[in-house]
This record gives C-alpha cells, structure tokens and sequence, in this order.
C-alpha cells in the first residue's frame, strides 16, 4: 500500500497507480551517495524509510547540507526540467529504502497523459520553490551577518 501523503497525495489514484506502475525498490546504506551536483538527472526517488541530506557544493569547503528529507518526500526535481542535470548532490543520512523511477519513462508517460503531467509538475514546482527557500536560509544563516537568514 503506498501512502497518500507528498507526491501521492497530490494525485489521483489512477495516476499514483500509473506512477507506481514503474517504480522499483532500491537502497541506499548510509554514507552513500545517491547523486552528485552536477551529475546527469535519469532518475527520481519516492523515500520509503530512511533519510537523505540534500547538500550543495561549496568550493574550498565540504559540501553544506541544505535540507533533510525523510519518508514519503521527493528525492531529486532535475530530472523534469532541461538539462536535466543535478542543481544539488545527495547523500544517505541513514539506510534508506525508495521508489527509484525512470526519468525518461516518467516524462513519455507525462506527455500522453496531460492529467498526469499537470499533477508531477504542479507537484514538483512546489517542491523546487520549498528548496530553493530553504538552500537561501541554510546558505544566509552559514555566510550572512547574524539574522540576515531571517524572512521579514
């Protein structure tokens, strides 16, 4: 049974059967990479269980983690949007159990099925704004004078 919470809550059942209809279990142990920044963006993942550290590369330093993401969360957006390569790199916090799915398949289902394609875009635009707030106050709060991380 997969949850109706995130990415599945967001859509209908017909459309989380569609999606679920290619997906395949994957792990990761803790420690290792899932994708790196820059990379090439030919897949996506649903966590399951587990945590994944969503991190940044800063030149000179270790990479800084932007943001965590556990059970039921979108790991990776690229993968929708040209080039299609990684804007951020992953790493297991944790053992993780996912839903790994095909880019590629994923994007021709998209464009035979508008419904569809409306769900994960609309879906994916929130989770890529959520992000992209968050990497700006991880990133003001590291390197900003004290409190400029803060939203009026």
């Amino acid at each position: 049974m997969v949850a109706r919470t995130g990415v599945f809550g967001a859509m209908t059942k017909e459309h989380r059967e569609q999606l679920m209809s290619l997906a395949h279990e994957v792990s990761f142990t803790a420690g290792e990479r899932v994708f790196n920044e820059g990379g090439k963006a030919d897949r996506f993942w649903i966590i399951h269980t587990g945590t994944v550290a969503l991190d940044l590369h800063v030149p000179g330093r270790r990479p800084v983690v932007v943001e965590t993401l556990g059970a039921g969360r979108l790991l990776g957006w690229s993968w929708l949007v040209p080039p299609h390569i990684w804007h951020l790199g992953a790493e297991a916090a944790s053992p993780v159990r996912a839903y790994e799915f095909d880019a590629a398949t994923v994007r021709e289902m998209c464009a035979n099925d508008p419904g569809l394609d409306h769900e994960l875009c609309t879906y994916v635009s929130g989770v890529l704004a959520r992000r992209l707030r968050g990497a700006r106050v991880r990133l003001l709060d590291l390197y900003a004078p004290y409190g400029a991380g803060e939203v009026p």
